[in-house]
Parts: structure tokens; sequence; C-alpha cells
């Protein structure tokens, strides 16, 4: 098999910046990522570069110069199939919201669904590529679907991992640390392998079995998120000791066996995979009924809860311990810097605690809109749509959203923050001014002598 035509089923965050890569360095390669989606197709073919639906620094560009010529954005997804020799699966896997599992388990209705549009639609050999992140024998379930389709087409089941930073996606895909692919059939993990050697070393390419590539990527983003919540759990003990949290950090940084990375004490982790990663190893574990594993992994989810709700009540005891009719500005709401995405944001969840005590909230994010935004509190349920749309503004600037506010939460370490005009901000508000920079980006001492009562996260 020659791969000469390359199918991703999914346009989101992982197909559509991998695939754009990939096009990039394999320009004999006719790369077509398709998704039911129609609007989010539409925003991908859109002339102005401006308008596609993920922002990643980068990429862009990338779509510029393969887009027409060897990468396709379409809804056509079986005609995509057909004339494919291999097909990336790069759909949601979110959390179970029923049934059994819910809360802990992915659920996997989407993947199946393509599994079983592949197999009807397959009149050639297909090698399928498990790329979305997924609980360990995922494989197994799509290899079961494909091979009893009585068709006698041959499906080679291959895990490839992703393991993006969102906001550094472009240069980790460009630069990556490692490209893994786990399978059974030599030759497809030779093709798959063959497509990223345009341009990833090949000792950079690590070749595995089947289970060990999905459980590396569960516990790459596990050991991640402990980490943060490590951290996390010593800035508590920081703040009531008068010890530094970025001073420890520092120190402990510094130790070769320890490493710098991970060590930034926040108002918590977000984003699309950390949480659902450790969900799913809680809950494999407690299928095998390894209950010590599944609480040693569960505490780091905890321990980030805590730390959200804990930014969100020190704000409220600081300000005379009520927050009602009073305005609070939070600047950010995207789950981190240079990425639009927002899911499980920490922003989403203290501006859900705040509006349950009646604050009213003005947001300012430069890359997350409106709409956005209120499609994330309406999410939880907490309160009416309606009731979310009053007690929260978007401000089209951050100057907009701090006049007359009582204090300012940073939610997202955005750089251009640093970088604001903060007397002229003090002046705009009530007085006392309060900051509760839930990211660390500011220095205290700058901060205290332009008048404002700042906190900060561990100190």
């Amino acid at each position: 098999m020659t791969i000469k035509n390359i199918c991703c089923i999914g346009a989101g965050y992982v197909g559509g910046p991998t695939m754009a890569v990939i096009a990039k360095n394999n320009p004999n390669i006719k790369v077509t990522i398709v998704d039911i989606n129609a609007e989010r197709i539409a925003a991908w073919n859109d002339p102005d570069l401006n308008n596609l639906p993920i922002y990643e620094p980068g990429l862009a560009d990338i779509v510029a110069e393969t887009r027409g010529e060897n990468l396709f954005f379409s809804t056509a997804i079986d005609a995509a199939i057909d004339e494919s020799e291999m097909i990336f699966i790069s759909v949601n896997t979110p959390t179970k919201t029923y049934g059994k599992g819910k809360g802990m388990a992915a659920d996997l209705k989407y993947i199946e669904l393509c599994a079983r549009n592949i197999a009807d639609v397959a009149k050639t050999d297909k090698i399928v590529v498990e790329k979305s992140t997924l609980p360990v024998r995922t494989a197994e379930a799509i290899k079961s679907i494909l091979h009893n389709t009585g068709n006698a087409i041959n499906f080679h089941i291959l895990s490839n991992p992703e393991f993006l930073a969102e906001g550094t996606a472009v240069s980790d895909l460009l630069n990556p640390d490692r490209v893994l692919i786990g399978g059974e059939n030599e030759d497809a993990i030779a093709q798959l392998a063959n497509v990223y050697a345009a341009w990833v070393p090949e000792d950079k390419i690590l070749k595995t079995n089947l289970w060990s590539s999905e459980l590396s990527k569960l516990t790459a983003n596990a050991f991640l998120a402990q980490r943060v919540s490590s951290i996390n759990a010593i800035s508590e003990l920081c703040e009531h000791t008068e010890a530094n949290v970025n001073e420890v950090a520092k120190a402990i940084g510094m130790d070769s066996r320890i490493g710098p990375k991970f060590l930034n004490a926040s108002i918590g982790f977000g984003g699309s995979c950390f949480q659902k990663d450790i969900l799913n190893l809680v809950y494999i574990a407690k299928s095998y009924n390894l209950t010590e594993v599944a609480d040693y992994w569960e505490q780091v989810i905890i321990m980030n809860d805590h730390q959200k709700r804990r930014f969100s009540d020190r704000l409220i005891k600081t300000l005379y311990n009520t927050v009602s009719g009073k305005k609070i500005a939070m600047l950010g709401w995207a789950f981190k810097k240079d990425t639009n995405d927002t899911r499980e944001s920490a922003a989403i969840y203290v501006a859900d605690h705040l509006l349950n005590e009646q604050a009213e909230l003005s947001v300012y994010d430069p890359k997350v809109s409106k709409l956005k935004m209120q499609s994330d509190l309406n999410y939880l349920n907490t309160r009416s749509e309606s009731e979310n749309e009053t007690g929260l503004q978007t401000a089209h600037t951050p100057y907009e959203a701090v006049k007359e506010a009582h204090a300012i939460a940073i939610m997202t370490e955005w750089d251009e923050f640093k970088s604001y005009d903060w007397k002229a901000i003090y002046k705009e508000m009530k007085k006392p001014a309060f900051i509760f920079d839930g990211r660390n980006i500011l220095d205290k001492k700058e901060m205290n002598a332009i008048g404002f009562e700042y906190y900060a996260i561990g100190q």
C-alpha cells in the first residue's frame, strides 16, 4: 500500500493542526479533513485566515500555504473515506454524562460511529489511526467493528496519540519530543512512520504495542496534571507560612531530577485533556478493583477543584465577605494563553461561583467571544440563560472591563496583561482597588506601589 490520500475525521483542535503540518511536510499526499459540522468546515475554508475556528500561533500561515494545494476541508465524509488509504479518527471523546461511568468514563459513541461509517464505506484496505485521546483497549473495539463487516477488507488499527500543548501546538508538531505509534502490523506502522519521517528524526519515532501507546497518553497527562496540583497544594501552605511559592518552585525546579516545567502555581489546570484523561485512568483502575491506584489519581482532580474554589472564596472574603452588586472584572476566559479553547477553564467555575453570590461580572479575553462565554456558563445549568446574560457582561477592551470595578481577577496568563497601563486602570476602579492574580503574572511590589491591594497564589 502506498499512501497517497489521507482522511482525517474531525476538524477540531487535534485534527486541524495535525493534518495541516502533515500536509505541509508531505506535499505528495492529499490530506482531507472532514467533519459533520458544516459551519466549522466553512470557517476552515474562509478566505480570511483570521476566521479560522482554531487560534494557534503559526497555524494560519501553514493553512495559507497548503489549503487548496494538498490540504482540503470538506463535509463529504464518505467520499474522503473511500479514496483514502489512511484514516485518522480525531473526534471528540467527552466524559460520559449518562449511564455507567457517568462523570468519569470516556463517551466513545462518536468513535464507534466513525468505525461503523468506515466499515460501511470502505471498498479497499485501510490503515485506521486512533488520534483522539482514548481509554486503554479502545482499539480492540474499533478492530472488532471493522473486522466483522463481512466484506473481506483488511483494516489495520494503529494508536497514534497526540501530545500537543494548546498555544504551542504548531511548534509541538514541527518539533515533537516523540511520535508514538502503537500497533500490531509492522507494515502499517512503517507506513505511518514514513509520513512523520518527512520531518521527524527517526530516533524520535517510538513504536510500541497498541495498549502501551494508549496508556502512555493518559499517563503523560496524568503526570503533568499531578505536578500542577502538587505545586498548588504547596501554594496554600505558603499562604499560611509566609513562604513564597515562586521561590519554592524555583528552588525545587533547579533539581535536575525534578526540573522546572509545570511548577507554576495558579488557579488550576483546565483544557480538554488533563481532567478527562485522569478520570479515564481512575475509571479504568476502578474497573480492575485497583482502589488505591484510583484514589491516588482522583486526588489530583480533587486538589484542582479545591484550588478554583479557594480562589473565589478568598476573593469574596477579602471584599468584606460579600460581592453582591459589586462589579468584578475578569481578565481572561481561555484556559491558557495563546488559545481560544475554553474547555474546563478555571474562569468558568470561578464566574459561576461569583454569580451565585450575585456579583456583576465584566469579562475581557482577547480571543474568546461573548457567545462562547455564555455557552460555557449555560452548559453548567446553574441558572437560566437570561440570568447568565444579565450577570456576565463582556467588554471589548480591558479598560472597559475594569471601569468602576471593585476588583480584578486575572484568570488567563495572556502576555498582554503584563503591559497594560496599570496606573490608569487603578484610577478607573473603586477604592480600595483589589487585584486577585490567579496566574502570578504581575509584580506584587509594583502593584502595591500603585495603590492596589494585590493578592497572588502562594504569596
